[in-house]
């Protein structure tokens, strides 16, 4: 079990194509390094999306910063850039290409926001939590794809346009305070 100290990580690039690799793998080697494996393929999915988002909408010289904080079980992820935008989460349809990263973001995350920062820029965010063992927990929901393989459901909820579609509701929670419902419900 992990103790309850605060661990904290931080980078800081250009968001370029060739980087954004390296800082997934960056980010996995942290996490398995504070012991949260199970966190690992969905925080370097979701630094991958936001990281996307500061190469092709934050400025020219892209520069930014990827944050890391786990406090009291909870691991807050967030990219910094100096773009003034902020970006908005929108619904592509089901044939759209681009998109889809806050909700994909929503639908992997126990919250998420976006927020101005004070010296410029914003910084976009979001928290998973640290898995308490349960004695008799199953695995999350999955929906069976071709070949045999698994998808969690809220990944196949997202690509058959059910998250982030007309009628779903997605909407950021404000860093730092704690939300009742959850960021994003199916509707």
């Amino acid at each position: 079990m992990i103790s309850r100290v605060n661990k904290h990580c931080t980078v800081e690039l250009q968001a370029l194509p060739q980087r954004i690799g390296q800082v997934r793998r960056i980010v996995s080697a942290q996490l398995r390094y504070w012991h949260l494996d199970s966190l690992i393929d969905t925080a370097a999915l979701g630094v991958t999306e936001l990281l996307t988002n500061v190469h092709q909408h934050a400025g020219p010289d892209k520069r930014c910063t990827v944050e890391l904080a786990l406090v009291q079980g909870q691991l807050t992820v967030s990219v910094r850039d100096h773009g003034p935008r902020l970006p908005r989460l929108t619904s592509p349809g089901r044939a759209g290409t681009h998109g889809r990263g806050l909700a994909l973001i929503a639908a992997l995350s126990t919250r998420w926001g976006v927020q101005r920062h004070h010296e410029g820029g914003k910084v976009v965010w979001f928290t998973l939590r640290e898995p308490v063992a349960a004695p008799a927990a199953g695995p999350a929901p999955a929906v069976r794809t071709g070949a045999g393989r698994r998808r969690p459901a809220a990944l196949q909820a997202l690509q058959e346009g059910g998250l982030g579609a007309p009628g779903s509701e997605l909407r950021p929670t404000p860093l730092g305070k704690p939300s009742a419902a959850r960021s994003a419900v199916a509707g």
